[in-house]
């Protein structure tokens, strides 16, 4: 009696080690691929900081040939905005980064207003981030 109860027995516990196994290969995965795409989500956001920094030192640079201290102010046939100049950077935090400045002169009821552009570009190919700041000034 004792062969013929065992042999009734028909053994649920491989298909459900196996599938246990399944679902948590799956939430593995999962979780890895979450954390490769936070991963590249902080190498992006770093980036576009860093871009936006180099066109703001961009402006900086524009505006300090625009209006000299202790000089008198240039426009924007200044020799610096004629060239339409890329600034590079050397420094730690804004190392292969660039800025592209441009300047032009509106004029809105009367007033003329100086209108800087400054387009800073960091990286390259896929890591590649780009803003751009515009100022205006009198």
């Amino acid at each position: 009696m004792y062969l013929k109860a065992r042999c009734l027995q028909q053994g649920m516990g491989l298909p459900a080690a196996i599938f246990v196994i399944v679902i948590l290969a799956m939430v593995t995965l999962a979780i890895t691929e979450l954390d490769a795409d936070s991963a590249e989500s902080v190498v992006f956001d770093v980036q576009s900081t860093r871009a936006f920094l180099a066109a703001t030192s961009g402006v900086q640079v524009g505006l300090n040939q625009l209006f000299p201290p202790a000089l008198a102010g240039n426009d924007c046939t200044h020799a610096f905005f004629s060239a339409s100049p890329s600034l590079s950077f050397n420094s730690a935090g804004l190392q292969n980064c660039t800025a592209t400045v441009s300047c032009t002169l509106d004029t809105v009821n009367g007033e003329q207003f100086f209108a800087l552009v400054s387009e800073g570009r960091c990286g390259s190919n896929l890591d590649l981030a780009e803003r751009a700041v515009e100022v205006r000034v009198r």
